[in-house]
Order: structure tokens, then C-alpha cells, then sequence
């Protein structure tokens, strides 16, 4: 499997291809925003490991330029440890989030994970192609067969786990699900208590899909609690 890892330190880009190449994987490594752009098109990956901090192009540029059209997994390895910092980089699409100084055990089992969610989703749209389903809540329609959503007529584009945060709630209209309960369910990981890829998501799906964001129809906050669909 061939890893795209966008790296300026040469050091820790060296550290990672020697022990990751130890566990099957082929690393292509991409030392500044250019030329990682330019790598990324010219092959195929199952993954991006990407800095932000890198010259030439911003690691932001690179993940905004990589998912105008890919939804490949990408993975920020970045000393940048804030929240607004991972809240930005989980908004603009990355999938995941590693802050440095890093344990490479810690990388491998990210990459791993993501890599095994995106084969999974894959898996199941495929075979989901010969089954028809879609649920009507409201003004809002989701076909699971073919991951669409419309709201009065009108196609929404969402990514795969906006997605399936919808299709959870639609799906079990009365239930209140937990921040963990939704990670763990969407995210198929186990959840060591960081809310921010939760509270991103939920904020760009009702970004999408509601009138009013600030006052939520169908993705409402049962405060103390989580989330659940609204009364629509």
C-alpha cells in the first residue's frame, strides 16, 4: 500500500519511511507543498500523512487542493496542537489528527484505522448498489444506496461521515446518542475522549442541511447529553 507523506523535517521523514516501510507500506515522501501536490496526482494512495507547517504551499493548501478531488484518508502530523487547530484541519477534511512529538506505534495504528474505515465505507456502498433505501425525515431524504441527500428537491453534498452522522440519527429518530456513542459508530475507533472531529462534523453537517444553523432542526443538542434528530 503506497503512503503519500508530505514531511519538510527530512529527519522525522526518514524516521517514518524506515518504519513504516518495516510494516508493508511503500512511502512516497514530499518535502514541500508543490511537490506534494504534484506526487499526489501523478499516483495512487491509500493515504496522505501531511504537516502544516511546510514551505511552498501551506499543508492547508495542499489538503483544500487534494479534496477538490479526492476523498482519499489524510492524516495532519503537526506540531500545531491547538484546538482551533485541529478544529481547522478537521473542517477543511482531514481525517484524523496527530500532534508531534509522536510515537510511531501511534502513527501506524492511525493509519491502519483510517485506512481500514475508507475500505470498509467502500466495501459497503458496494454492496449496498443492489439495495434500495431511503428515509424521509421532514424535508430531508437520504438514500443509503447511493449516499444521496436531498431537501426539498435540492441535492446536498456531504462527505462520508457527515453522512453517516445523518443516516445514525434518521435512522433511530428518538435516540439520543452520546458524542461516544457517534464517534464509535461512525468513526468505527475506539474514543479516547477528544470531541473535536464529533463537534466539526456536527457543525458542518448543520451548516449543510439546516435553514438556520444557529437554531437546529434536525440535528438538535440534548444538552448534558448528545445529540439526537430533531421534531421535524
Amino acid at each position: 500500500m503506497k503512503l503519500l507523506l508530505v514531511e519538510d523535517d527530512v529527519e522525522i521523514s526518514d524516521m517514518l519511511i524506515k518504519y513504516l516501510g518495516t510494516e508493508g507500506f511503500e512511502v512516497v515522501a514530499a518535502y514541500d507543498g508543490e511537490s506534494a501536490c504534484k506526487k499526489f496526482f501523478e499516483d495512487e494512495y491509500v493515504l496522505v500523512l501531511l504537516d502544516l507547517m511546510i514551505p511552498k504551499k501551506s499543508g492547508m493548501e495542499v489538503m483544500n487542493i487534494i479534496r477538490e478531488k479526492s476523498m482519499v484518508p489524510i492524516i495532519i502530523v503537526s506540531a500545531k496542537d491547538t484546538d482551533s487547530d485541529k478544529s481547522l484541519g478537521l473542517g477543511l477534511g482531514a481525517d484524523d489528527y496527530v500532534t508531534k512529538p509522536f510515537s510511531v506505534t501511534e502513527v501506524l495504528a492511525r493509519i491502519k484505522a483510517n485506512i481500514r474505515r475508507s475500505t470498509q465505507y467502500a466495501a459497503g456502498a458496494a454492496e449496498s448498489e443492489s439495495v434500495a433505501c431511503s428515509i424521509t425525515r421532514g424535508e430531508l431524504t437520504i438514500d443509503t444506496n447511493d449516499y444521496s441527500v436531498l431537501k426539498r428537491g435540492r441535492k446536498i453534498e456531504l462527505t462520508a461521515k457527515e453522512f453517516e452522522i445523518l443516516k445514525l440519527l434518521m435512522t433511530n429518530p428518538r435516540k439520543v446518542y452520546t458524542k461516544e456513542q457517534i464517534y464509535s459508530s461512525v468513526w468505527k475507533d475506539a474514543y479516547f475522549g477528544d470531541e473535536n472531529a464529533v463537534n466539526v462534523h456536527i457543525s458542518r453537517l448543520r451548516n449543510k442541511i439546516e435553514d438556520n444553523p444557529r437554531e437546529p432542526k434536525y440535528v438538535t443538542t440534548v444538552w448534558g447529553i448528545g445529540y439526537k434528530l430533531g421534531e421535524v
